[in-house]
């Protein structure tokens, strides 16, 4: 079902999606939610970090994926998760590989249509907390990959439902659109980031493939598609864009996408499949960011997220 005048109310300087994702990045603190740090082992000799806290026996528990060179520390994660915490969930926020503090061993890094190490996470959830239902939540690339495990697995998984904000639907699209006007600062950020990660990595491996360029696109051709078993950007953007396979997710999930969203514009947005699922619930605000929502009162995200697991508990 999709309710399409979802009750958000725009803090009024944030005049644009722009505002909305700058500001809430910069001004919004993360809570220190005292967690317990846990290093899990992967099937390939590799390892995931997680950001644990334990509410006890028995209670629900969120797994959280944050986005692209995020990590289990960014605001949206930790704001979440303090109020899952609130409402007596569980939390686990997943680190992917190389953005928990310490670099990965394997080769590989980590790509938006990620579903093995998710299936690690959410086998050591299921082992972790045998009594509880499990839910999840990605933002942005962590939303992308949580649909690519859901369409992978169907039905045959622990997950009672998930949850996706700011969701890359049509990878291809987004990524060209990070080279558009102001959307460019992001995209520099973000190869800041991966281009110093694969230099240390070649440290390790000095065959991993090089970096000519200065768009993500580009890198995604370069770096992500071949290091990860795909042809190139193409082919990556191809195989793991959620928006192609919508109609295939079996599992209630919420969406929710600002249709001011500067990074991954709502025209891209698969609206009709979406309301074409029954298992899907979405909330388009007319206003928003990507991943910031900055709300009067503040806290509409969150609790949009947390009503929405509490009413399958």
């Amino acid at each position: 079902m999709m309710n399409s005048v979802p009750a958000f109310k725009s803090a009024p300087w944030c005049f644009n999606g722009h505002a909305h994702t700058v500001l809430c990045s910069l001004v919004f603190d993360s809570p220190n939610l005292h967690s317990e740090k846990i290093r899990i082992d992967t099937p390939d000799e590799d390892f995931l970090e997680l950001d644990v806290v334990n509410r006890g026996t028995g209670k629900p528990v969120v797994v959280l994926f944050h986005g692209l060179e995020g990590n289990s520390r960014r605001f949206y994660i930790t704001q979440l998760a303090e109020h899952l915490i609130n409402r007596n969930f569980s939390v686990v926020a997943m680190n992917f590989r190389s953005c928990g503090g310490r670099m990965n061993n394997q080769r590989r890094f980590y790509h938006s249509g990620e579903t093995e190490d998710l299936e690690t996470v959410f086998n050591w959830v299921h082992e972790s907390f045998p009594a509880s239902k499990i839910y999840a939540a990605g933002f942005s690339l962590g939303g992308s990959t949580l649909l690519n495990y859901l369409k992978k697995h169907g039905t045959h998984h622990p997950l009672r439902a998930g949850a996706v904000i700011s969701t890359p639907f049509d990878l291809k699209q987004g990524s060209v659109n990070l080279e558009k006007g102001f959307n460019r600062i992001y995209s520099l950020l973000f190869l800041q980031t991966l281009v110093k990660k694969l230099e240390e990595k070649q440290q390790t491996y000095p065959d991993l493939p090089g970096f000519k360029g200065s768009t993500l696109y580009e890198f995604d051709d370069q770096v992500t598609g071949p290091i990860h078993g795909f042809e190139n950007a193409e082919d990556y953007y191809h195989q793991c864009s959620s928006g192609f396979f919508i109609d295939q997710i079996q599992t209630e999930t919420l969406v929710i996408h600002s249709q001011q969203d500067p990074l991954c514009p709502f025209e891209w947005t698969p609206a009709e499949q979406i309301q074409n699922n029954s298992k899907f619930t979405a909330y388009f605000p007319r206003k928003g960011g990507h991943v910031g929502f900055w709300s009067l009162p503040n806290g509409w995200l969150n609790q949009k997220i947390g009503d929405y697991f509490s009413s399958f508990t």
